[in-house]
C-alpha cells in the first residue's frame, strides 16, 4: 500500500513545516513531535519520506554511502576502494523505525552468527543504525525508549559514527540519520540528554473544529478505499512539493543571515534563559532552512517568528513561578522581543 501523501494530511502546520525543515537542512538536529494519540505524527514521519526524492547509493553497500563522496569510515566503501564510485543505484529514502523492545545487538549490530557457525568467519551484522545511515530514525513512545538505548543513541547522534566494540568485534561506521520522535507527554517525560539533541518540538492536539475533523475523516477513509486512486489525485502536489523541497536544499548554502536577525535569536534566547548555545544555533538554521523553502534569499524576523515555538519551547528551565506551558511563555517572549 503507498503511503499517505503528506499534501493531504489536514492541519497539524507546525509538525510538518518541522518535518520540511529538517528535510531541507538535516543539521536543525531532529523532530520531535508530542500530542495526542491519533493525530497523524506517525502517518506525517512515512509521508514525508515517501516524498522526498531518491538518493544515490553505494552498490552492496549496507550503509548507503553516497557514490560521490564514500565516507572514509565506512568499512565496506574503504575495503572496496576507488571501485565503490563507479557502481550506484537509486534508493528510497531509508526511514526506520527503532521499537521500544529492540535488543543492543538489534540496533547497533553485532557478529554474524550464520556465517561464524557454517563458514568460520567473524563478519558483522549491520543493525537498524547502518540501515538508518542518510535517511530517518523514527521512534514511536519515544519517552518510553530504555535508558541504554538513549545513551546509545546520545553517542550516535553527537558523533554520526556507530562504533561496535564486542564479540571480538572492533569496527566503526556512518551512522548520521535525522532523528525524529513521536509520543504522548501524559506517559512520562523524557529524559533532558535526550530531549535536548532534538533541533525541534512541536505540539500536536486533536482539532476541536468540527469542519477539521470531518475532513480528516474523510480523506483517511477515501485513502483505505482506494490507495492508488486517493494517492493519484495528490499527485501533482506531491510533485510540487517535492520540487520545492530539492530547490530550497540548493538554495540553502546561499540564503544569508543578517547580524540583525542574530541579534535577535540571542535577545530571544537571554529573556527566555536558555542554557548554552544550542539555540541560538538552531533558531538559525531553521530559520535559514524556512526561508530556503520559502524562496527567499535573506532570512527575516518573521521567519524567527514562526520558528522560535518549535526551536525553543523545549529548551526552557522549570520556573515554579511561572504556571504557564512553555509555548506560552516562548509566545509571550517573541511578542516582547520581536514585536511585529
Amino acid at each position: 500500500m503507498p503511503a499517505f501523501p503528506f499534501t493531504a494530511i489536514v492541519a497539524q502546520e507546525e509538525m510538518k513545516r518541522a518535518l520540511l525543515i529538517a528535510a531541507v537542512d538535516p543539521t536543525v538536529g531532529g523532530v520531535l513531535v508530542f500530542g495526542d494519540r491519533g493525530t497523524g505524527k506517525s502517518t506525517a514521519i512515512r509521508a514525508l519520506a515517501a516524498l522526498l526524492p531518491k538518493i544515490r547509493a553505494v552498490v552492496g553497500c549496507p550503509y548507503s554511502c553516497s557514490p560521490d563522496s564514500p565516507a572514509s569510515d565506512c568499512p565496506h566503501c574503504a575495503q572496496a576502494g576507488g571501485k565503490a564510485r563507479g557502481k550506484s543505484h537509486a534508493i528510497p529514502v531509508p526511514v526506520v523505525d527503532l521499537p521500544l523492545g529492540a535488543t543492543e545487538d538489534r540496533v547497533v549490530g553485532a557478529l554474524d552468527l550464520e556465517r561464524a557457525l557454517t563458514r568460520g568467519e567473524k563478519a558483522f551484522e549491520p543493525g537498524l543504525l547502518a540501515r538508518a545511515n542518510r535517511g530517518f530514525l523514527y521512534i514511536d513512545e519515544v519517552n518510553l525508549l530504555e535508558d541504554h538505548l538513549v545513551d546509545l543513541l546520545l553517542d550516535v547522534a553527537a558523533s554520526g559514527v556507530n562504533t561496535v566494540e564486542r564479540e571480538g568485534l572492533s569496527l566503526r561506521h556512518p551512522a548520521r540519520f535525522v532523528l525524529v520522535g513521536s509520543g504522548n507527554p501524559e506517559e512520562g517525560e523524557l529524559r533532558p540528554q535526550l530531549l535536548d539533541r532534538f533541533g525541534l518540538a512541536c505540539e500536536v492536539g486533536t482539532p476541536t473544529e468540527i469542519a477539521t475533523r470531518i475532513e480528516v475523516v474523510r480523506r483517511r477513509d477515501a485513502y483505505e478505499r482506494d490507495p492508488d486512486g486517493f494517492c493519484a489525485t495528490h499527485a501533482a502536489s506531491e510533485r510540487a512539493l517535492q520540487k520545492r523541497i530539492v530547490a530550497a536544499r540548493e538554495r540553502l548554502r546561499t540564503v544569508a543571515v543578517p547580524d540583525a536577525v542574530l541579534e535577535a535569536a540571542a535577545k530571544l534566547c537571554l529573556a527566555l534563559g536558555t542554557d548554552g548555545l544550542r539555540g541560538e544555533l538552531t533558531l538559525m538554521r531553521t530559520a535559514r532552512a524556512l526561508a530556503a523553502l520559502d524562496g527567499a534569499e535573506t532570512v527575516g524576523i518573521d521567519h524567527l517568528r514562526q520558528i522560535a515555538p518549535s526551536a525553543l519551547r523545549h529548551r526552557l528551565r522549570r520556573n515554579p513561578l511561572d504556571e504557564s506551558g512553555s509555548t506560552a511563555r516562548v509566545a509571550r517572549a517573541v511578542a516582547e522581543v520581536l514585536p511585529a
